[in-house]
């Protein structure tokens, strides 16, 4: 399902779930597709640019964050622009898990692809039974 902007309260609460659905696959190729070519990252510290480059991000970050589990919402939107709260939950190869929260700005080319992400992230840890998102 393509959306594509101007948002309304309707698409941009769609387009959200969509996104949340796609990176819950923790198949970076597959998540990928759902930004231009062109697209350009930050992601904490990292700066990136393209499909490419998404893709070996995401790889990277899968191989870290291991079960990860992700809930994404709706803050606002406006036009081609939509900004999201999230939480995600995964553990490292020593079974210490991570509660991990931010937000994300997000603009989108015409198509309904994504052609700028910008997100802020903090971790912190927590005990396997503090889990909430499954």
């Amino acid at each position: 399902m393509i959306i594509t902007p101007p948002f309304d309260l309707d698409s941009a609460r769609k387009k959200v779930q969509l996104a949340e659905d796609l990176w819950n696959t923790r198949n970076p190729e597959k998540v990928s597709l759902a930004y231009t070519d062109d697209s350009v990252w930050r992601n904490r510290a990292e700066f990136f640019k393209g499909r490419g480059e998404i893709v070996g991000f995401l790889t990277r970050k899968w191989q870290k964050e291991l079960d990860y589990k992700l809930k994404k919402e709706l803050w606002c939107f406006d036009g081609n622009r939509i900004a999201v709260r999230f939480e995600y939950e995964w553990h490292d190869n020593s079974d210490q898990w991570y509660r991990s929260h931010g937000n994300e700005l997000w603009e989108f080319a015409s198509s309904g692809l994504m052609q700028q992400r910008d997100a802020s992230i903090n971790d912190y840890t927590i005990r396997e039974e503090e889990r909430r998102i499954f």
